[in-house]
């Protein structure tokens, strides 16, 4: 029997696959320096773990409500309002088991079969993937490396057609770090909103950003907001990854269509990781300051130190906590067969290993993602080991 025609088109995850890699050989005792995945290496604090722990002592294991707890949409509410100058209500926030159910949700109730979705490159690995498993039609936008990878008015412009139904804007960026600035974003927003064209808005790492000035798509205009799906969670800015909560802010028919289909596919996101999450929001503020501050130490250490290595350069990252490499220069003297960034990044984990997520993952061969949300001896050393690989190609 044959499976459904759907996953023909699928391209399987590359930060999935090096992660196995690495953990098979870990397995058998090599030590792998792990730069490929985009996970905090800090703990839930815990004091957001405590509200946890009192949710299951007090027996808040049943059914709740399908967009999430009210306690914790009140608290987002207030969240967005106060940091991101967005004026929502309760029934326009809806909690889902991670960002990655939030645009799926947000892809499910806006776009129909046939429809495209423009994409920036370069891009996060999954986002064509679920356009193409909602039967939307992902249609990438090249962007230039002299503008930070930042998509442009005239860039967007170009690419709508009749079909196009939705833009993905992610910021700070994953990969390159790098953040919109407001005057960027009002001429994107306001081609959207003349073409009538949504904005779905990752705005996932917006608490990890190292300018002053971080600005939402939804904060710019009423009208601005009535076209953005906002995607965040607490993944990212309070190292809940594992325990996948997720929100979406947008307008109400939106909200209510996305609820509408969650409560047929998942019901709510788990209620402990809910409070969990609340307990984030009104008690961890400063915990999430120290993580940004050391972040930020981070990515001016990984700076310096590529700086130093000849024949790489990389986007300068202004938030999240990733560095774009750019390796055109030794593309040029490698020698490759069908994919540059894949047989670099195989031969720097078999060899030097050190794992990286090849370019062209995020649409971009020349290039590797490597994250600094690990300890500094750890991306300090592959970077030795970077530079050493890199000194044996030009030998």
């Amino acid at each position: 029997m044959k499976l459904a025609t759907k996953l023909d088109t699928l391209t399987p995850s590359f930060t999935i696959g090096i992660s196995s890699k690495v953990k098979e050989m870990k397995a058998n005792g090599i030590d792998v320096l792990n730069l490929s995945i985009g996970e905090p290496d800090f703990t839930v604090p815990e004091k957001a773990k405590a509200y946890g722990k009192k949710s299951l002592d007090e027996n808040c294991t049943k059914y709740d409500l399908v967009p999430g707890l009210k306690i914790l949409r009140e608290e987002i509410v207030k969240k967005l309002k106060r940091e991101n100058n967005c004026n929502y209500t309760i029934d326009e926030i809806v909690l889902s088991s991670g960002a990655k159910n939030s645009i799926a949700n947000a892809l499910l109730a806006v776009t129909n079969p046939g429809e495209e979705v423009l994409i920036p490159k370069p891009y996060w690995v999954s986002y064509p993937e679920m356009v193409k498993l909602t039967g939307a039609v992902p249609k990438f936008i090249d962007t230039k490396r002299e503008n930070g990878f930042k998509l442009t008015k005239e860039e967007l412009e170009a690419a709508i057609t009749e079909k196009s139904k939705m833009l993905i804007l992610t910021n700070p960026s994953n990969p390159t770090g790098n953040v919109y600035t407001k005057e960027e974003l009002i001429d994107i927003v306001n081609v959207c909103i003349e073409k009538e064209i949504f904005i779905l808005a990752d705005e996932i790492y917006e608490r990890i950003c190292y300018v002053d000035g971080f600005t939402s798509v939804a904060s710019l205009s009423e009208e601005a907001k009535d076209i953005t799906i906002t995607i965040n969670g607490f993944a990212k800015s309070v190292a809940m990854t594992g325990l996948r909560l997720g929100y979406t802010a947008s307008n109400k028919e939106v909200a209510k269509a996305m609820s509408s289909i969650q409560g047929h596919l998942v019901s709510h996101p788990c209620l402990t990781a809910q409070y969990i999450g609340y307990g984030a929001l009104v008690e961890c503020e400063e915990d999430i300051k120290h993580m940004v501050s050391v972040y930020k130490s981070r990515r001016d250490m990984l700076v310096e130190r590529l700086n130093a290595i000849d024949h790489v350069s990389y986007i300068q990252p202004s938030g999240a906590f990733y560095m774009f490499i750019d390796l055109s220069e030794v593309a040029e003297k490698y020698d490759w067969k069908e994919s540059f960034s894949i047989e670099f990044c195989e031969e720097l984990l078999n060899k030097y290993h050190v794992a990286g997520v090849p370019g062209i993952a995020f649409g971009l061969d020349n290039y590797m993602r490597i994250s600094y949300a690990c300890n500094e001896e750890t991306f300090m050393t592959a970077m030795d080991r970077l530079e050493e690989f890199v000194k044996a190609i030009f030998a």
